[in-house]
């Protein structure tokens, strides 16, 4: 590792930090700089993964051509492929003019594809395309096209585990990967975040021409460091300059930090948590409504899987005891240990985060369990109902946020382009 090249690539790009993950992912982004080679940044939302390619195309023989970044979670699936590749004029109904597309807009430059875990399946199919001959077609259009475009993408998602979900191609992953960088989350690099913490209250300061940068008490920093910091340096970014107007001139404490939800050892999802830090404290109501489509999300989401997962434990039981009938303890409850995923049966916050080892699935009285049909009859009404909340959790996060899509689909904990889709299934009027 150069730590020259290093340290001139740190001041350059504003990068404060000094753990070795940090620097190892910056010293291999450094070092494929200057090849083609396809990379694939892998991190948690919020640790700042925008940076690497960017480092990437200023350091390759690339950076005199254009380099251009897409949130490919944030396109709608029905206009993806006209947006990534292009399309004919007439090639659908508002068409009314030839695309060029990123991929035609990039040739010879760089192109950043965040978020590509979202893409759809036959999207990936096309992009693996370009990957393996530099080809592609516009919609509309028999007539390949070539690009001499270098490929960098990234994901939070957990690309293995979309692999065996049937979610992502694997062929599209090795090509993707053939170089990997893992930007560490910020519960990770022990004091960088005292270190970014005094950086965003010092530019802070000087932003809002405050007279004084808050500052951490020694308590103050232990509890900092010791948060689990779920929406990693972007969270942070955002408490310091909250803070920084809010608490002028004061000393931040533990007892400051509590006061925002910083507990040394906690830490919650910070798709729902960053909606909070916006809303103002003295609106009781609509922070009231934010929590309440928080826990009914969910919810609604944790309990449509599981009850999916007991009709393939039902169906499995039924074929290692072959035809004996499925036996209770009393005629009315089934035990399931919690390590072969458990149904739990009402969406209620208390049912969702459940520390029992076990789980209890309680039959109604009229249910006969000697059937595998039966049950499957009471999943599919289960379904419905399911379907149903769903639907009305959609429509009110949409209220809630003026139909605004990105917040609304922040407040549920999904994608935007998975809320267009939902919006269409559903037929929501907005």
């Amino acid at each position: 590792m150069n730590t020259t090249n290093l340290q001139d690539i740190k001041a350059r790009y504003n990068i404060v930090g000094r753990d070795e993950k940090l620097n190892a992912a910056l010293d291999t982004a450094i070092q494929v700089a200057r090849t083609d080679l396809s990379v694939l940044i892998q991190g948690e939302s919020g640790v700042g993964k925008e940076i690497i390619p960017r480092i990437i195309h200023d350091s390759s023989l690339r950076k005199t051509k254009r380099y251009i970044a897409i949130n490919c979670g944030s396109i709608p699936e029905g206009t993806i492929d006209s947006e990534l590749f292009g399309h004919e004029k007439g090639s659908y109904t508002g068409a009314i003019d030839e695309r060029e597309g990123y991929f035609g807009a990039a040739d010879g430059g760089t192109l950043f594809m965040d978020e590509v875990g979202e893409l759809p399946m036959t999207t990936q199919a096309r992009l693996l395309r370009v990957l393996e001959t530099g080809e592609y077609l516009r919609v509309g259009s028999d007539e390949p096209r070539r690009t001499n475009v270098r490929i960098v993408a990234a994901t939070n998602v957990d690309i293995p585990n979309a692999i065996r979900e049937g979610k992502f191609r694997e062929d599209l992953y090795y090509r993707l990967c053939t170089i990997n960088i893992q930007v560490p989350p910020l519960r990770e690099r022990g004091m960088d975040s005292i270190l970014l913490f005094k950086l965003f209250a010092m530019t802070t300061a000087q932003k809002y021409h405050i007279p004084e940068p808050i500052r951490l008490s020694p308590e103050g920093e232990r509890t900092v460091m010791g948060y689990k910091w779920p929406g990693n340096v972007r969270q942070l970014k955002n408490l310091v300059e909250q803070m920084s107007i809010l608490e002028q001139g004061v000393q931040v404490t533990p007892e400051v930090l509590h006061r925002y939800g910083i507990i040394e050892g906690q830490g919650e999802s910070f798709a729902i948590s960053r909606i909070y830090n916006k809303v103002n404290k003295d609106n009781e109501e609509h922070r009231d409504w934010a929590t309440e489509i928080k826990w009914l999300a969910s919810a609604v989401m944790k309990l449509r899987t599981e009850v999916d997962e007991l009709k393939k434990h039902i169906t499995l039981e039924q074929e290692n005891r072959q035809t004996m009938p499925l036996q209770l303890e009393d005629q009315s409850t089934i035990m399931v240990p919690m390590d072969s995923n458990p149904l739990i049966t009402t969406a209620t916050p208390s049912s969702v985060h459940q520390p029992s080892s076990t789980s209890i699935y309680t039959a109604p009285n009229n249910m006969n369990l000697q059937s595998y049909d039966d049950i499957e009859e009471v999943n599919e009404e289960e379904n419905l109902n399911l379907e149903e909340m769903e639907k009305r959790n959609i429509i009110r996060a949409l209220q809630s946020s003026h139909n605004r899509r990105k917040v609304a689909a922040q407040m549920l904990g999904i994608s935007e382009r998975t809320l267009y889709r939902k919006i269409k299934d559903y037929g929501i009027e907005e």
